[in-house]
Order: structure tokens, then sequence, then C-alpha cells
């Protein structure tokens, strides 16, 4: 095993992941300034299209880490059946969702249904399409709703907090089944799903509608909503620090656009797909 995956194991991972926390937190202006020059200067982060421009906008490290875009930043695609982006981030894996398996990488597979924890909904994505995106930490953190749906359940998952980079990607077996998540499922011309998964040093997953599962989860709570919608591009959640997001849509939902592969960089609004029509009834 890579050395940096083997170290996972070892580390404590949710203290460190609520010391990190109670930092990014802090309002002290001092720490909070320093922070934000420190992150700024190590990841290069352009703030241009972003509500702040310098550290004293901000009343800590998790206001910046969670900043808003402009409005108007990111335009949603003109037709009505595109499926836009939910994230800013790189393409860790995409494609179709063989037997249940979702490949996580370099032939690296894992199950659908420990992902979901879910066996009713992971038959009706199985055999579907999903694409996986890695939020760096330059990344802006917003999840955003790629179609207009209403959430119809969540399901909050305790779980490891192992970091979700290529490196342990690669070598630290379904490691989006074992880390802390965040599924729910939506309906919008389909039911379909996006998995909000943990991290480590992720201090906490936050819902934008009111009442959402607070994080760190301690137990699994399956909860059912009503009148909980999005328009598509609406605000869904915020990583405060780290993570990955999986979407995933039943068989012949959505046609994935070529460019969602393996590597490629994503912008939160751009289209990544097409919603098929359903098949007409004789």
């Amino acid at each position: 095993m890579h050395p940096f995956a083997l170290l996972q194991h070892t580390l404590p991972q949710h203290g460190l992941s609520r010391l990190a926390g109670a930092f990014a937190a802090s309002r002290n202006r001092w720490l909070k300034n320093c922070l934000i020059a420190a992150f700024r200067q190590a990841y290069c982060v352009d703030l241009d299209e972003f509500v702040g421009q310098s550290a004293a906008d901000y009343a800590s490290f998790n206001d910046f880490f969670t900043r808003p875009l402009l409005p108007d930043a990111r335009p949603q695609p003109e037709a009505p059946d595109a499926v836009s982006c939910p994230a800013d981030g790189t393409v860790s894996e995409a494609g179709p969702i063989r037997h249940g398996q979702l490949l996580q990488a370099k032939g690296r597979t894992y199950s659908l249904a420990q992902l979901l924890a879910d066996d009713a909904l992971a038959n009706t994505l199985s055999d579907g399409t999903f694409a996986t995106i890695y939020l760096a930490p330059h990344n802006y953190h917003r999840v955003h709703a790629p179609c207009g749906c209403r959430l119809v359940r969540s399901m909050a998952i305790p779980g490891r907090l192992f970091s979700v980079n290529a490196v342990t990607a690669a070598h630290i077996p379904t490691l989006f089944a074992r880390n802390e998540r965040l599924v729910l499922t939506l309906e919008g011309s389909c039911v379909f799903a996006l998995v909000l998964v943990g991290a480590m040093l992720v201090a906490s997953i936050r819902t934008a509608w009111p009442e959402g599962p607070q994080s760190p989860y301690r137990e699994q709570v399956a909860q059912a909503w009503e009148d909980v919608s999005f328009e598509r591009g609406d605000e869904v959640a915020t990583f405060l620090l780290g993570s990955t997001v999986v979407l995933l849509f039943p068989p012949g939902a959505v046609d994935l656009l070529p460019h969602v592969a393996a590597g490629r960089n994503v912008r939160m609004g751009e289209r990544i797909g097409m919603a098929t029509p359903p098949a007409s009834a004789e």
C-alpha cells in the first residue's frame, strides 16, 4: 500500500478534522487573516468570481472557504433538458454503473449498494450512469442541483474520514463507501442520487435547506422530506473543507457528454449531460 494511504489508517481522523474545524470557525481577526493569506498563497486562489476580495471581507476562514459566487457568475445552460455540473472540481471517474459496481480508480471498483446504504435505491440506479467529482482545496465548495428536482429523502451515514485524493482513491478499497457521507435521493424527470462524501479535515457538510442533517453523523439516519425542491443551479449543500460528490442516474435517463471523463476539470453550471426523454407508451 502507498505510504500516504497507509498513514491514513493510523491518524485520528475525526479528532484532526474537528480540530481543523475549530480553527476554521475562529473569528479571531489575526488568526483568520493568517489562515486565509497562507491558503491563498499555497493554492493561488482567484477571487474574481466571488463575493469578497480580501481577508478583511470574511469573518472566519470558513466564510472564506465557503465563499459564494457573484450573481450570474455561472449561468446555467439554455437547453431545458441539459444537466449541469453540480460542483467545481476534477472528474475522478465517470461512465456506466456495471452490475451494481462503480469504478473508483485504476480498475478498482466498489459497491453501489454499500455507497447508498439503500438496496432499493441501488436497484433503481444499477446499470445507470455516474460521475464522481473531486473538490480540491482551491475549488469552490458549494454543491448545486444539476436539474430541477425535489428532495425525496436524505440518508446521513457515519464513517471514516480518509482523504479522497487520487492516491487514496487508488489504494484504499471502497473508499467512498467507507467515509462519512450524505446521500440525497432526488426526483426530477427521474429518480437520481447526489452523494456528498466527507473526508479528512472536512469539518462539516452543511445543507442549504432548514433542519437538514447536521454532521458529524453519529448514527445512520434516513429522513423523508416534503416541500423541499430545487431549480437547476440552486444550492443544495456546502462542504466546510474537502471533498467529493458522486452523481448517479438510472439507466437511460441521462447521456453524459464525452468531456466528462477521468482527469478533466469541470465547473459548476456547465453542461455535463442531456436528459433522455422517457420512451412513449405504446
